[in-house]
């Protein structure tokens, strides 16, 4: 039980209303000549129940105290509920299934996957007004209810809504629930009296109860039983300029509060994600939190693996899918797992299928890794009744190593329970009727797992005098908090009147007595102003959403700062001073690292910032390949490469100048590339809705460059050149033998997919661009030609030639020799940290460049590479 408020102010005003309430309750008892010990007094929650048996003894020591009690607590004392096959139970891993059994029973099992949510949402939306009805009277009070039915008209705009509406209303009204034991003629008999305290809003059952106890029967509303506090509150008002600004000034006031002697603190849970950002700075301070209203089962860390299970064992799972399980996997060690990783990421295998196909024949260990994924994955592939998953995929997370760490997990042992996995469960199974029977696909079964994670919830196990406890508002009712924090009381988070839940329309809220719009907001701004009455209160909300949309503070709030009942709030954090530690400029010296292969692209980078030549190819860092990126250009122009590659050496072989079969081998070239490259045709459509153009707009410039004597020699061409100590290496993307006359004269040609304007940039800068002299330099030819050919998407094929590509090749090649001698020597090769460069660098977090001292740092006085 959470700890008395040691501020007596605190406490005071809470402990009178008990006190009032207790006095009615023992007032109504003695009118009615009931005794204390066959009186119930039900409570609108669950955590009041031990604060009524509490200050009950401490008001009235002498004699027998009442029994106090919720509705659920009470049917459950009173008789173990067992629903029937078809009956809705409450329990999402019941309910779905019979759910999905039911809308094949009416001809919509085509539409099984879709309905089946909405008609279990609906059905636990009117389950509490059918379980409020006493079961003599449903059948009546259903008739009634029909009426209130729209039609379910084939063809409608409404028709399904209409559907689940009907065969919702249906299941419930058919359905026993575990409330029914209350209005058996044998409980009225023994309870004397019946207490009602009524909370912020009226509970439909609860009031159903005390018409049947008629005079014997009392309702006490506990916010009518308030008195104005002997001192006002003391509210602050603080507007955070985000998430994390806000979380952080909520902490500081709950440790403010904490500090200063006015515990317990009440934490209100409006905004989930935000509590759980104030609970992590709460943590770090090591302050006890007592957490009532707990988590999503399916948010947990246990729930993710399980799910990744499954997600892992689909057939279109993705390689990170299939990763993202196994580094939970104990049974895969660290390295094999590392291995399997890097492989997968140095061949861009984005897909686990297409990986799994690969011939490892000449990596065993790997081999044995892909092959015992697959062993696993192949348990859990097959249709089957839930009967049979379930073991299933038990027998998966033991093989796997991941049982043993989802038992000794108390969050983990929640989801075996909900999923029925631990010893004995399954056995309950067999009450569920034909709906358990069903062969379910892997795709259903992963559904039925996320609902019945989705439903349930975790509270874990905290200190019973933490001096925090989180609770969603309106449970503050009656609890003797000294402080109150509420966070999130924004527009969006904090609604003055809810939506209420379901598409029922407003007569069928009234007559039903479902949650209108209007009882939801009377609840709201009730449990508002209950709040607002705790002796100090600290209201937070953010005036801006993580996408920059700007937030108002919620019309309560507003309605606060008008009527001038608050003040804004200091801000508790406690500023520290913070030294500064700039990072110098890196100027590493790669001496001890002699460079014995250089290709253009390595060369550039020395070129463009020695510090990234000296990271990537001196280091041999790598940044670590993307496997659901989307394709890119990059990959487009891989693509492109070599299907022109495929194109030409055909062509070659089986010479032709009819433009059609030339657009045809194209194509075929293009096809058969994408299947090679698996490729799919979702990734690759926005470049495949061009190529008509482009392959057109190369063709027609092909039969240009063919009429200048240009003749295809050879694609994809790697070449080597010895340069003393050095070797220069590449691969050449194309060389052309061109002649009008004589011997022909080579060239060679580098494929460009960028903008045009770009290309023709390129050659412009003359020696300031090294791909096409380096290429040249990579051939023994004294005299040769080089070009670019810029294949455009949208049908302009251009060629761009470098006219002085010899002279040039010779001025790169001394550029090289003299740079390679500076490094050996020991010059540094700083980082430069100047235009674009910097902008799509894989190393920048390693030079740090953000966090430079100065920017402009002087370099050091020596030239540099």
């Amino acid at each position: 039980m959470t700890v008395i408020a040691k501020s007596d102010d605190g406490a005071g005003w809470s402990l009178h209303l008990w006190q009032r309430t207790l006095a009615q309750v023992a007032a109504h008892a003695s009118a009615r000549c009931a005794h204390l010990a066959r009186t119930v007094v039900l409570v609108p929650y669950a955590q009041l129940m031990p604060w009524g048996q509490r200050l009950w003894g401490q008001q009235f020591p002498q004699g027998f105290a009442p029994r106090f009690e919720t509705t659920r607590n009470w049917a459950r004392q009173l008789q173990g509920f067992e629903p029937s096959a078809d009956d809705f139970a409450g329990d999402a891993a019941r309910d779905t299934l019979t759910a999905r059994a039911l809308l094949d029973r009416v001809g919509q099992g085509a539409l099984r996957e879709m309905l089946a949510t909405p008609l279990q949402e609906a059905a636990a939306q009117l389950a509490p007004a059918v379980a409020a009805v006493p079961p003599a009277q449903r059948a009546a009070w259903g008739d009634e209810a029909r009426k209130l039915l729209t039609t379910a008209d084939e063809g409608g705009s409404l028709h399904y809504e209409a559907l689940v509406a009907r065969l919702a209303l249906e299941w419930v009204l058919a359905s026993r629930h575990a409330t029914d034991v209350l209005f058996e003629p044998g409980v009225r008999e023994v309870v004397d009296a019946l207490v009602v305290l009524e909370g912020f809003q009226s509970d439909a059952l609860p009031q159903a109860l005390l018409a049947h106890w008629g005079e014997r029967g009392a309702c006490i509303k506990l916010p009518s039983l308030l008195e104005d506090a002997l001192a006002p509150p003391q509210r602050a008002l603080h507007a955070a300029t985000d998430a994390e600004d806000e979380a952080h000034r909520a902490a500081a006031c709950v440790l403010s509060h904490i500090r200063d002697g006015r515990v317990p603190v009440a934490l209100a849970a409006t905004d989930r994600a935000l509590i759980r950002r104030v609970l992590a700075h709460l943590d770090s301070s090591g302050v006890l939190v007592r957490d009532e209203s707990g988590w999503i089962l399916s948010t947990t860390r246990a729930a993710s693996r399980v799910i990744a299970a499954l997600q892992a064992a689909s057939w279109n799972a993705s390689s990170n899918d299939v990763l993202d399980w196994l580094k939970h996997t104990p049974a895969l060690t660290p390295g094999e797992i590392n291995r399997l990783e890097q492989w997968l990421r140095k061949g861009v295998l984005q897909h686990w299928s297409a990986a799994s196909a690969q011939d490892l024949s000449t990596q065993p260990h790997l081999a044995r890794t892909v092959a015992t994924v697959e062993t696993w994955r192949d348990t859990l592939r097959a249709a089957r009744p839930l009967a049979q998953w379930l073991p299933a995929l038990r027998a998966v997370l033991e093989q796997a190593g991941q049982w043993q760490g989802l038992q000794a997990d108390p969050a983990g042992m929640r989801v075996l329970a909900a999923l029925r996995l631990q010893d004995g469960q399954q056995a309950e199974l067999q009450s569920w009727g034909d709906s358990a029977g069903r062969r379910m696909t892997l795709a259903e079964f992963t559904r039925w797992v996320k609902d019945v994670l989705e439903a349930g919830r975790y509270v874990a196990s905290q200190a019973a005098n933490a001096p925090v406890v989180v609770l969603p508002l309106p449970q503050l009712l009656g609890r003797p908090f000294a402080a109150a924090v509420l966070p999130g009381c924004d527009e969006k988070r904090l609604q003055a009147a809810p939506e209420p839940t379901g598409d029922w329309s407003q007569a069928q809220r009234e007559a039903w007595g479902l949650p209108t719009r209007q009882s939801l907001e009377a609840a709201q701004r009730a449990a508002w102003a209950y709040a607002l009455r705790v002796p100090v209160v600290d209201v937070l909300w953010r005036t801006g959403d993580e996408g920059g949309e700007p937030l108002l503070a919620s019309a309560l709030v507003l309605a606060l700062q008008l009527d001038g009942a608050a003040s804004s709030g200091a801000d508790h954090r406690t500023a520290r001073d913070v030294v500064a530690t700039p990072t110098l400029r890196p100027q590493p010296v790669g001496q001890a690292l002699p460079v014995q292969q250089l290709s253009s692209t390595a060369y550039s980078d020395l070129r463009h910032c020695p510090y990234r030549f000296f990271a990537q190819r001196q280091l041999g860092l790598r940044e670590a390949d993307e496997l659901d990126a989307a394709v890119d250009k990059r990959d487009f122009g891989n693509w492109l490469h070599a299907v022109l590659q495929r194109f030409h050496e055909d062509l070659r072989d089986q010479p032709t100048d009819d433009a059609g079969e030339r657009s045809a081998r194209m194509d075929a070239a293009a096809e058969a590339i994408t299947r090679e490259q698996r490729l799919q045709d979702g990734d690759f459509l926005p470049f495949a809705a061009g190529w008509a153009q482009l392959r057109d707009g190369y063709l027609h410039w092909l039969a240009g460059h063919e009429q200048q004597g240009a003749m295809f020699r050879q694609a994809e061409v790697k070449a080597r050149q010895p340069l003393g100590d050095l070797e220069l290496i590449g691969t050449i993307d194309r060389i052309d033998g061109v002649s009008s006359t004589g011997e022909p004269t080579v060239l060679v040609i580098d494929y460009k997919t960028e903008s045009d304007s770009v290309t023709r940039q390129r050659i412009k800068s003359g020696a300031e661009d090294t791909q096409l002299p380096f290429y040249a330099a990579l051939l023994h030819h004294d005299t040769l030609r080089a070009a670019y050919v810029n294949v455009g998407e949208r049908g302009e094929t251009q060629l761009h030639e470098q006219d002085e590509v010899v002279h040039l090749r010779d001025v790169l090649i001394e550029g090289i020799q003299h740079d390679m001698a500076r490094i050996a020597a020991g010059a540094p090769l700083p980082a430069l940290g100047e235009g674009s460069v910097c902008e799509f660098c894989a190393v920048r977090g390693l030079c740090r460049k953000d966090y430079w001292a100065d920017a402009e740092q002087a370099l050091p006085a020596p030239e540099t590479p």
